[in-house]
């Protein structure tokens, strides 16, 4: 039976495998017949010319994005869990702050991203901010979500038993949300990249943000999709790395 399962999962990764190389055969032949220039649209094989010759360039601009967004993501996980236990601790802070924090994520990242750069300046404490701000409210919603949906008999029952705010909070109301606060994790790793290279779009001097703006003024599109690619490769990378951590948590409890 379980061998079973792992063929019928290896199938279904074999169905969008299989769709992606035929989009990228189909875009290098398309594109070579009509001889489209590489600055209008390059092949794919262009992009992998550029990964091989540029590579020392990539792996230096993509240190400098991924430290930014493994910092702002972890300081995000470290207020929404603050935040979030405050709120269930005092019910008055959530119904003073809730609302605010509905109405920061209302604001897009590309109008918030010029004014830390203005406030804090070219180096990483205005792209970590902008990752911060991108990347804490999915995370602090999933993790109150998680403990509000406890079921009341739970709750009765450690109420029956005596037991305090700080032993229920943490024999059953954080374990009970975990569930939900990888789901908000997931979502804000995927925000966390894009947000740190919008921030590099507006002013830095390292970073795949600032290796993309150079490639567009030149127009060296093979370039731009190369840091495109990586973006998307680290975003994936973040989210195997969190499902997996999620098991291993989720096993414990």
């Amino acid at each position: 039976m379980k061998n079973l399962r792992i063929t019928s999962r290896i199938k279904d990764s074999l169905y969008p495998i299989a769709t992606f190389f035929s989009i990228l055969i189909i875009w290098q032949i398309s594109v070579t017949a009509m001889k489209v220039p590489s600055y209008l649209i390059p092949t794919p094989l262009d992009i992998i010319k550029e990964f091989q010759s540029d590579w020392k360039v990539l792996l230096m601009h993509s240190k400098v994005t991924l430290t930014e967004t493994i910092i702002g993501l972890s300081i995000s996980v470290a207020i929404a869990l603050i935040i979030g236990t405050i709120m269930d601790f005092i019910p008055i802070v959530k119904k003073c702050l809730y609302p605010l924090m509905y109405i920061t994520q209302m604001i897009p990242t590309i109008t918030i991203a010029p004014l830390l750069v203005i406030w804090f300046g070219f180096g990483i404490k205005s792209k970590v901010l902008c990752v911060v701000l991108t990347c804490f409210f999915p995370i602090l919603i999933n993790f109150t979500d998680g403990i509000d949906g406890i079921d009341r008999d739970y709750l009765n029952l450690f109420k029956i038993m005596k037991a305090s705010k700080v032993k229920t909070f943490i024999h059953l109301k954080f374990p009970m949300s975990l569930d939900k606060l990888f789901t908000g994790l997931t979502i804000s790793s995927t925000y966390a990249f894009v947000a740190a290279t919008v921030a590099e779009w507006l002013g830095g001097s390292a970073g795949l943000g600032v290796y993309m703006v150079r490639a567009k003024s030149s127009y060296a599109l093979d370039k731009v999709f190369a840091c495109t690619i990586l973006v998307v490769a680290f975003s994936l990378i973040f989210v195997v790395f969190i499902k997996v951590l999620k098991k291993l948590l989720l096993k414990k409890y």
